[in-house]
């Protein structure tokens, strides 16, 4: 996706189509992935300024009293083309995520050389969201039950909730402080140096290499087609 030209949106089209297949293949469906894939759009509208800096034919102007803003064809299609291209990526990392088990990811991770160190901090922080949660969830339950209103009473106001919620939000971390402490000395104590051991290392068994030189084949191919023969917009 980020090596495909401005303006191919053709190949873009192209390239969310084959997710949603596979989506549907793999009993996902477009729906959660198209879902997990907003979380992008605030990012990519940092490009909005292209809009108006980008040099090229203008299209119309905004009148905003001390200064106008000149549309450019050129900057639009640029802004156009990151938003797409943003959108599409995030989806084809949900549909990874969904489709694959989570030690599997960070075995791939690992496999293709990404720091140890980041690869154990992933694995981590995965394990433990479940453990902040729940603790989370205690201290809600807590303070629910140390504010009962009584009938016909007032409930307390926004700043006093504020107050209650940032001291929650200290407590839960030196709580989570102390228990990383606790458990990385737990893990050290049983080998842990630095990076997860497996205790057998799965083979890359022929197929699966053919399947993969077959599919970088392909995306070299698509690569090619949209900076030669795909229309552009």
């Amino acid at each position: 996706m980020s090596l495909l030209p401005e303006g191919a949106f053709l190949a873009l089209a192209a390239a969310w189509l084959l997710l949603c297949a596979v989506s549907l293949v793999a009993r996902i469906g477009p729906l959660p992935m198209i879902r997990g894939a907003f979380i992008a759009l605030p990012f990519a509208f940092a490009a909005v300024p292209l809009i108006f800096t980008r040099p090229g034919n203008p299209l119309g102007t905004i009148d905003l009293g001390l200064f106008s803003l000149v549309i450019s064809g050129e900057g639009l299609v640029a802004f156009a083309t990151i938003l797409l291209k943003s959108w599409v990526s995030v989806q084809s990392a949900a549909l990874l995520v969904f489709t694959t088990q989570f030690h599997d990811l960070l075995e791939g991770l690992e496999r293709l050389r990404l720091p140890r160190l980041m690869v154990a901090i992933i694995s981590l922080m995965y394990r433990y969201l479940a453990v902040l949660t729940e603790e989370a969830s205690r201290m809600l339950r807590a303070r629910a039950s140390r504010a009962a209103i009584p009938p016909g009473g007032r409930s307390p106001g926004w700043r006093w909730q504020a107050r209650v919620v940032g001291n929650m939000v200290g407590a839960l971390f030196i709580r989570a402080y102390e228990r990383s402490e606790r458990v990385y000395v737990a893990m050290q104590s049983r080998g842990y140096a630095g990076h997860l051991r497996h205790l057998h290392d799965r083979p890359f068994p022929r197929p699966q290499l053919a399947l993969l030189a077959a599919a970088v084949a392909l995306l070299v191919a698509f690569e090619l087609s949209a900076h030669t023969w795909v229309p552009r917009a």
